[in-house]
């Protein structure tokens, strides 16, 4: 039993690797296929302002994102704000390398408990922590779902195929693997059962999170000279995240920027070297 589910964890931890990998080089096949001057043009088209102003709106969503946690765990443990931000942002830190997507909700986990947080709360509140961050996503899916059926239905070129691998099959398979997971972690909502303000709140905090990123996103484009609405940008870039949540590299690393590249550039129709930059 042992020696099984040692080698199913091995397995797992190389598929991660190997994933990430493959799509690093991938991602620097597209960058030299479409050349590294008009990239670094495309950069230079974005203005210190706009540069700076993302930056800001970033700063915005990861604090959207402690809030979202806050939320959850000051409605039924005592937490202060400035001890759940720094287990976040150690959180967010350690999902750089971590091998896994949710790598940085273990650190978080961990630092929860060393806080004296019951381990079955912390768990539970990590579990809800990322369902209203899914949910919301889902919520903007569907502002972008008409340009992706309609590209996804279309004949697929083999470059594009290849490369990115996408075909009705896939998003059933991924589907119906999202949907056994909610499932399965729905149980954890009951904790909350009796705390809707707290969930409502936690699901604003999201809200601000996705509007900070997307609007990053539909800034930089503006200043490249791609005109994207905001609506389109939430659905293609809630496209991406649920494509990240599948676990075959490092944090999603490669996976996540091929994919926006390939999905702005063929369904949102920017260039490739804006939809890289």
């Amino acid at each position: 039993m042992n020696q099984t589910l040692s080698n199913s964890q091995n397995r797992t931890r190389i598929l991660r690797w190997a994933g990430t990998i493959i799509s690093f080089i991938l991602l620097i096949y597209l960058f030299q296929r479409q050349g590294w001057e008009e990239i670094s043009s495309a950069f230079k088209q974005v203005s210190s302002f706009s540069f700076a102003m993302g930056i800001v709106l970033i700063f915005v969503s990861r604090f959207a994102v402690v809030g979202r946690w806050h939320s959850l765990l000051r409605s039924v443990e005592d937490v202060r704000i400035s001890e759940t931000a720094r287990i976040t942002f150690a959180g967010l830190f350690a999902s750089n390398f971590l091998p896994t997507t949710v790598g940085g909700d273990v650190v978080r986990f961990a630092g929860a408990v060393q806080l004296g947080i019951k381990g079955v709360v912390a768990a539970a509140s990590l579990v809800v922590d990322r369902l209203i961050g899914m949910l919301g996503m889902a919520f903007a899916l569907p502002l972008g779902a008409q340009p992706l059926i309609r590209w996804l239905s279309e004949d697929r070129t083999a470059g594009a195929g290849f490369v990115f691998g996408f075909s009705i099959p896939w998003i059933n398979r991924l589907w119906e693997k999202g949907a056994g997971v909610l499932k399965k972690l729905i149980e954890a909502v009951k904790v909350w059962s009796d705390h809707q303000k707290s969930l409502l709140l936690s699901l604003g905090f999201s809200v601000i999170h996705m509007l900070a990123t997307f609007g990053t996103i539909m800034l930089l484009f503006e200043d490249m000279g791609e005109q994207l609405p905001l609506s389109l940008v939430a659905g293609l870039w809630s496209f991406v995240y649920f494509v990240t949540l599948m676990p075959v590299s490092i944090n999603g690393f490669g996976v996540q920027e091929i994919s926006i590249a390939f999905i702005f550039s063929e369904v949102g129709g920017v260039s490739l070297e804006h939809g890289l930059t």
